[in-house]
């Protein structure tokens, strides 16, 4: 049982990120030509494609990315659904249904903070070891592009130590201890 929700958690933390970043990347006006735009959009435009026809005019021509935003939504819902669906197939206990239209969108809610936090500590963590490996390589620009704008209220007030932007560690510690509670 343990591994069947392992793997479903798997599977739906990449896809529910691959929405999100996707979002981010559009909102941010990053081309997707390049990685990880390219991935991203392998992973989701078979969800994010049919979001974006019935989406009305006025949300698909708007600046935030509503379709990627929508799909997001939709596959932590599913989720939420799935992993229901699953625990009272294997328990003995059944949940009414009352409970379980309850649960299924703080299940969808859940898996969306954790998945941006989660993809936010990802991506953090490789922009600052390819900064430091690799510091000219063309996905560090992106990985800076993708970074920034969450790095730089903590920019003004974290100092730099011996020259070493503490803000990325700052960060890091902040998302998890906002992981810890929502778990």
């Amino acid at each position: 049982m343990r591994v069947v929700l392992f793997l479903l958690d798997t599977v739906f933390f990449f896809l529910v990120a691959s929405a999100l970043l996707r979002a981010w990347m559009n909102h941010l006006r990053i081309q997707m030509s390049a990685q990880p735009g390219r991935f991203v959009i392998a992973m989701t435009d078979w969800v994010v494609r049919p979001v974006r026809r019935v989406l009305p005019r006025s949300l698909a021509q708007s600046r935030v990315d509503w379709g990627s935003l929508m799909a997001a939504l939709l596959l932590a819902i599913a989720y939420g659904g799935l992993w229901l669906t699953l625990v009272n197939a294997f328990s003995s206990v059944s949940a009414s249904s009352a409970a379980m239209m309850l649960a299924i969108p703080t299940l969808a809610i859940k898996l969306l903070l954790r998945t941006v936090f989660q993809g936010l500590m990802v991506l953090l963590l490789a922009y600052a070891v390819l900064s430091w490996v690799q510091p000219h390589s063309p996905v560090v620009g992106t990985l800076d592009r993708l970074c920034a704008p969450v790095l730089r209220p903590l920019r003004r007030i974290v100092p730099t130590v011996g020259g070493v932007d503490l803000s990325v560690l700052v960060l890091i510690i902040l998302l998890q201890v906002a992981l810890m509670l929502l778990g």
